[in-house]
């Protein structure tokens, strides 16, 4: 009797004449997520099993797997032959000592002597007769017991199904670069994206010495989060303090905002090209800050001259990217008090609806070029 973890995929089953590929990046996901413990990945029949791991690290296997994008479901079951008193003595063991119960028996393999309802009567009544205090209630049980017999001889019995983090496989639709900040809202962006199977790249703006260097490792560590969902990411930094510096010399400053995001625009999309990423991704909340209208993005987006702009939290409040954030193990890292580059030199009335025109005029007392470049000149990577 071996103990194993029964994956089952999520949209891959969808695909085509390629479902191949999408199968083959997905294991390779798995296979990167739970580096560095003992284990066997092999696949069975439109599933995968976990294998020959330590048994006392299986939550930590379980808690790796389930930020694996493309896992519908998994199981901790027991595997055993397809033989009845293997498959009973597996039953007893995940079974409930008291309470209702049913059996739930799935047949792959037809050529096993007795059919799948067979079965169930069998072991529930052995269960019966072995333990007094179960009963049968097969409408609504207060458990059941899965029978899973397989076409090379073996069976798979457990009692739960857990739910996987869904989605595709990251990997199988294209790179996208995240500016992300040190706040609440980029970080579930990204994991929305990814959870669609993009690799994610980061890119991050700071604005040494106006912000501190906690809030860099703030940033760091909010890319941690999202690289155990992306199978590691590559964060760019960048600094935008001379930008700042000159905005708040020569320009009106409440288009200070509007300003320095079409800067970050310009200098994310040459990462994103030099990196092979194919959009930005962005936390933009329509109306939930002064510069997330559709004005604000309208300037935002003229300075993008090859790639599509995702906003994947676009029609998202605040109390739902919140529960998002926290379900993804990034909300107390972006609450902690560290401030980031869009909090220096911040107007106390910011143009909330930009006219272009106006946003041109107060951008021409500025050598564009010449601060995108010296921007350039400022970028660290880290690898996650």
């Amino acid at each position: 009797m071996e103990k194993v973890i029964i994956i089952r995929y999520a949209e891959i089953h969808l695909k085509g004449k390629n479902r191949g590929w999408f199968e083959r990046v997905f294991a390779v996901n798995m296979e990167r997520s739970l580096k560095g413990l003992k284990h066997e990945i092999r696949r069975h029949s439109g599933r995968y099993l976990v294998e020959n791991f330590d048994e006392n690290r299986t939550e930590e296997i379980l808690d790796r797997l389930q930020k694996v994008f493309g896992i519908h479901s998994y199981s901790v079951a027991l595997k055993v032959n397809a033989d009845m008193d293997e498959i009973f003595s597996a039953a007893k063991s995940v079974c409930s000592e008291i309470g209702t119960f049913k059996i739930e028996t799935h047949r792959a393999d037809k050529t096993f002597k007795m059919n799948s309802m067979q079965i169930s009567a069998e072991i529930g009544g052995r269960l019966l007769d072995v333990n007094k205090n179960l009963k049968v209630d097969v409408h609504n049980p207060d458990f059941i017991v899965n029978i899973d017999l397989r076409e090379n001889g073996t069976a798979l019995v457990f009692n739960k199904f857990y739910k996987g983090a869904g989605g595709m496989p990251v990997g199988t639709s294209g790179k996208g670069l995240l500016l992300i900040s040190g706040g609440i809202d980029s970080p579930v962006a990204g994991h929305m994206i990814a959870k669609r199977g993009m690799s994610i790249d980061c890119i991050h703006f700071h604005s040494y010495p106006y912000t501190n260097m906690q809030a860099r490792e703030k940033v760091i560590e909010l890319t941690k989060v999202l690289s155990a969902y992306t199978c590691g990411t590559k964060l760019n930094i960048i600094s935008v303090t001379h930008i700042q510096e000159e905005i708040h010399k020569n320009c009106n400053g409440d288009y200070m905002v509007t300003l320095l995001r079409r800067f970050m625009m310009r200098i994310a999309e040459r990462i994103a090209e030099k990196c092979g990423a194919q959009c930005l991704i962005t936390g933009e909340s329509l109306a939930q800050v002064a510069s997330q209208t559709v004005e604000g993005m309208t300037s935002s987006n003229s300075v993008i001259e090859n790639l599509p702009v995702l906003r994947p939290l676009c029609g998202f409040d605040k109390d739902e990217i919140i529960e998002r954030s926290r379900a993804i193990g990034s909300y107390e890292i972006s609450i902690e008090p560290y401030e980031d580059c869009c909090t220096v030199f911040l107007p106390k009335h910011p143009v909330t609806r930009p006219k272009l025109s106006d946003i041109l005029a107060e951008e021409a007392k500025l050598n564009v070029d010449k601060l995108v470049s010296e921007a350039l000149d400022s970028l660290e990577t880290v690898l996650l």
